[in-house]
């Protein structure tokens, strides 16, 4: 018996099959939000991945005859293309500490508040991180750096967190996807085979028209929404200024990160810069609040050391004197992003063993059968571009699995292939921080204190991108077709 299963033949599971892990996890995710809400990313999303997962397992080696061995090697390489960003999440952590308690997020905050007026407030916010991640090509970077700092503003101002991170994420990911310093972009266009400069200027087509929805939505939404009086956001900047020692010589650090960033060093070199930078400026700006880390009245070396290190990657709270912004300036460090890459960690099991299993593949051949005209292969090239993301977790896995997928086909059907990297990237890569088990969706939802069902309905620029990738390409392709 035991040879006779040695011996059996791995066959690709059919498609009906392959969507019974993903009905699994679709049930157990339901159950599991509904359950703890806000918490589901403390353990129940986990266990819910990793019963997919088991499920998979049992399929693809009980009645397909797939071996463990392979299994396993396709959640390794998982976890490994994983692993750059589970460094950048233990650093954007530190980063989140340092810029907070050092009074870097709370110095531009105070300066913000008295700067932006609420009516104009989330319009200016999503035009502030769309030209910081253009500049700096990371809508990660920008999210845990300017993106928390207008938390802070917006929670003053009085708006639902929900509006606010939409309207971060919708800049900052505007930015992202046309900037070519983005690693997104960059990769898309590298998988479709189609020069970065000519794939930018094509997505302009569908990007720009998307981008002023969400400008046109946040413009409106900031005129009408209900604001709290003036008198609250000035309580609020009097409170800053008088925990934090608020002072313009703060904003070198962010102005430090971004020549870092100009001059384009790798992403884990320039938040470890930027973390070093910020707590140089804890030492030297805020030593009260680095004493009151680090539990002491007078602060020696080791005593401001620990209190440093602490910054870095422990839990703070600072005592304002307001609950509501000693829930503001409270930092969790690099512990605080141990549950998010707990879940990265289980999502890439998730999405190794239905990539070894054949299962993935299986699903994916439904998406071929569609494809006719142009109209049809960016319908499903998008429907790909999100379907691996909801398995994969992860959006480069995403942007290289749907580029692979269809490059050929485009190829065979005389589609052109920057049509195919434009469809990737505003499918795969806008739409990966909508997603709560995404590698992008848990580290915003992390980075921002908001959960990922809360703000998706304000992404208006996320949401909207890939329905407009399909409609310029049904209304206009034909007419611009050409040679790239």
């Amino acid at each position: 018996m035991a040879k006779l299963r040695k011996n059996r033949v791995f066959r690709q599971p059919a498609a009906w099959v392959s969507a019974i892990p993903m009905a699994v996890l679709v049930a157990m995710l339901a159950l599991v939000i509904k359950c703890f809400g806000s918490d589901a990313i403390m353990g129940g999303s986990q266990v819910a991945l990793l019963s997919a997962a088991s499920v998979c397992v049992m399929i693809a080696i009980g009645i397909y005859g797939c071996s463990w061995s392979r299994l396993e090697e396709a959640i390794l390489d998982n976890i490994h293309t994983s692993a750059s960003s589970i460094i950048i999440l233990l650093l954007i952590g530190a980063i989140a500490g340092t810029w907070m308690v050092s009074g870097v997020v709370p110095t531009l905050i105070y300066y913000g508040l008295k700067v932006l007026h609420p009516s104009i407030f989330l319009v200016a916010t999503c035009a502030i991180c769309a030209l910081v991640s253009l500049i700096t090509g990371s809508s990660w970077t920008t999210i845990a750096t300017i993106g928390v700092a207008l938390m802070g503003i917006g929670r003053a101002l009085g708006f639902a967190d929900g509006w606010i991170a939409g309207a971060i994420i919708s800049g900052a990911y505007f930015g992202d996807k046309v900037s070519m310093l983005s690693d997104t972009t960059v990769l898309a266009s590298s998988t479709a085979k189609v020069p970065i400069f000519t794939h930018i200027n094509y997505m302009m087509q569908t990007t720009i028209p998307s981008f002023v929805v969400a400008i046109v939505v946040f413009a409106v939404a900031g005129l009408l929404y209900p604001h709290t009086d003036a008198n609250h956001a000035i309580a609020v900047a009097e409170s800053i200024n008088n925990t934090f020692n608020i002072t313009a010589w703060l904003l070198l650090v962010p102005l430090f990160t971004g020549v870092l960033i100009a001059r384009k060093l790798p992403a884990i070199v320039t938040l470890f810069l930027s973390c070093v930078m910020a707590c140089v400026a804890l030492v030297v700006a805020q030593p009260a609040i680095l004493a009151e880390i680090a539990g002491v009245e007078h602060l020696d070396f080791m005593s401001g050391f620990k209190g440093v290190l602490t910054s870095c990657y422990g839990a703070t709270a600072i005592d304002t004197g307001s609950a509501e912004l000693n829930g503001l300036v409270a930092t969790r460090g690099m512990a605080g992003m141990l549950e998010t890459i707990w879940l990265i960690v289980c999502a890439m099991c998730f999405g190794g063993v239905m990539t070894g299993s054949g299962m993935l593949a299986s699903i994916t051949d439904i998406f071929l059968r569609l494809v006719r005209r142009a109209s049809s292969a960016v319908a499903s090239t998008v429907g790909a571009g999100l379907f691996f993301n909801v398995c994969t977790a992860d959006q480069y896995i995403s942007i290289i699995l749907t580029g692979n997928l269809f490059r050929d086909l485009y190829k065979q059907r005389g589609f052109e292939p920057r049509l195919l990297s434009r469809s990737v990237e505003d499918s795969a890569t806008v739409c990966s921080v909508l997603v709560p088990w995404n590698s992008c969706g848990m580290t915003q939802a992390t980075v921002l204190g908001v959960s990922t069902f809360t703000y998706l309905p304000y992404c208006i620029f996320n949401l909207v991108s890939p329905l407009m990738s399909i409609l310029i390409t049904s209304l206009f392709y034909k007419k611009s077709k050409k040679e790239a």
